[in-house]
């Protein structure tokens, strides 16, 4: 069982990256393993609809998105972290999460999601609504925590004042590990739910 973090900010060590160092401790703890990967730092531009993937299998942009897509494929959990730039996520995540979402034919249901957020002060709960998202339209089971999944300060030395973060944090770690847990036996035990052929209804006249 595994888990992959990926760390949105440019910072590689920075406060995003302090959050998720101690979800993927209490994940350890717990018997998943799991990888942080930092593309914060990356080149990542968005999704153009070409709709290429959809005979590729792949994102027409080659670049970290399908390096990171077979790992996405093959873990058990994801968590997004991103700092909080203008009440919402970085841009560059916010990239990487379109495409990796949109480009992948991988069935995500029963994976389990979560976002983690950084921020000095505000904006967080706008952008923890914001990556939840992706997992809700994906049938992907949101990890909570004992309080929205954020953690405060300026620096890494700042957020690891923060107590109460780090707290909620380490919760995360365990609730998902245990989730991970519950959604394999439950798979081995009653298999996946049915899931109907999609419809797509727009909304004209």
């Amino acid at each position: 069982m595994n888990v992959l973090l990926i760390n949105g900010s440019p910072n590689a060590k920075g406060c995003t990256f302090t959050a998720l160092s101690e979800v993927a401790k209490a994940l350890n703890e717990n018997g998943v393993e799991s990888e942080i990967v930092q593309v914060g730092h990356m080149d990542i531009r968005g999704c153009v609809d070409c709709g290429k993937c959809r005979d590729a299998g792949k994102c027409v942009f080659d670049d970290a998105v399908n390096k990171i897509a077979p790992r996405f494929a093959g873990c058990d959990g994801l968590v997004l972290g991103s700092p909080v730039y203008y009440a919402a996520v970085n841009g560059t995540l916010k990239s990487f999460a379109d495409r990796l979402f949109f480009s992948t034919a991988c069935n995500k249901t029963m994976k389990a999601g979560a976002a983690v957020v950084s921020a000095r002060r505000g904006g967080c709960t706008a952008t923890f609504d914001e990556l939840n998202k992706y997992f809700t339209i994906s049938g992907m089971p949101v990890v909570s925590s004992r309080y929205w999944n954020m953690v405060h300060g300026n620096t890494p030395d700042e957020v690891r004042q923060d107590a109460e973060g780090l707290q909620v944090m380490r919760a995360l770690g365990r609730n998902m590990a245990f989730l991970i847990k519950s959604i394999a036996l439950g798979k081995e035990t009653y298999g996946l739910p049915e899931e109907e052929r999609r419809v797509f209804t727009n909304f004209i006249r």
